[in-house]
């Protein structure tokens, strides 16, 4: 018997551990102590679901959980923030001026328009809207008919 427990104890820590788990985990399910269904994996059981726009955090979190470096990734995150905010929430949504602005001689090096195909498309319009004058909200008025051949 003691040839089996130094075999056992000659493998290395990681070999031990599954070999061990790969034969008490069936046993243990085997003799009814616990439900077969819990040995199926079912990811979405624990897996961190997200919406997209907290990517950046879920990132962070798992650098963190890896050993990474958390400074470098909250300064990222930092820095994406700000500039989205600047580029797109202040001067758009709050009517504010533009600090950030492509310089001038990049355009000129790589104009934005060639052969037809232009950009990357059109910035969203301003949340701020101004109030329909009919009282409408900026909505069309469906109640009002629609007859062919009227232009």
């Amino acid at each position: 018997m003691s040839d089996i427990g130094d075999w056992f104890r000659s493998i290395p820590a990681i070999t031990r551990y599954w070999f061990a788990a790969s034969v008490a985990v069936p046993l243990v399910s085997k003799l009814g102590l616990i439900s077969p269904a819990y040995l199926v994996l079912w990811p979405e059981a624990f897996l961190y679901r997200f919406q997209a726009c907290y990517l950046p955090w879920v990132i962070l979190g798992f650098n963190y959980i890896i050993g990474g470096s958390v400074v470098n990734e909250l300064i990222g995150n930092l820095v994406g923030h700000l500039y989205f905010f600047l580029m797109f929430r202040y001067p758009m949504d709050l009517g504010g001026r533009n600090f950030l602005s492509t310089p001038q001689f990049l355009y000129h090096w790589l104009p934005s328009r060639r052969g037809g195909v232009s950009g990357f498309g059109v910035p969203p319009a301003s949340m701020r809207r101004a109030a329909d004058p009919n009282g409408g909200g900026g909505r069309h008025n469906w109640g009002q008919g629609f007859r062919l051949g009227d232009q």
